[in-house]
């Protein structure tokens, strides 16, 4: 994998970036649930930081997450539906970093068995994985 995909790149709406990876990220406050997904069989162990604590470490905030993966593919989050701990912006699965084929680097994701809210076409489209860029904008 391209050591390029191994970072995070997040952007506010002044077009200042800060580039991320494994260790910076796991210098973040974490997190960790178990939760069945879509995607994957049976329950999953998933780790890595809650999306607001990350926009809050490097002091950026707006109106809108975007969250764009290595396909370039693009979802947006409003900031203010943004909860202290989800979605997490998982950088392990089962105790293990994910390759790009095992939607990795990082993947959005979160605790779908936890409530229905959680279970909805708009959660699940906001799940996104391959993460490698966030653009908050206003």
């Amino acid at each position: 994998m391209a050591q390029e995909a191994l970072r995070l790149h997040v952007t506010d709406g002044n077009g200042d970036t800060v580039t991320l990876d494994y260790d910076q990220l796991d210098a973040l406050p974490q997190s960790e649930f178990t939760t069945s997904t879509i995607w994957t069989d049976g329950t999953v162990q998933f780790s890595g930081v809650p999306l607001k604590a990350l926009l809050d470490a490097v002091e950026v905030e707006g109106a809108v997450v975007e969250m764009i993966a290595l396909n370039d593919y693009l979802v947006t989050l409003p900031y203010d539906e943004l909860e202290e701990d989800v979605p997490l912006v998982a950088t392990r699965m089962n105790g293990e970093y994910m390759s790009v084929r095992d939607k990795g680097p990082f993947w959005v994701v979160y605790p779908y068995d936890r409530h229905w809210r959680y279970r909805t076409e708009t959660t699940y489209a906001q799940s996104i994985w391959q993460l490698t860029r966030l653009n908050v904008v206003d």
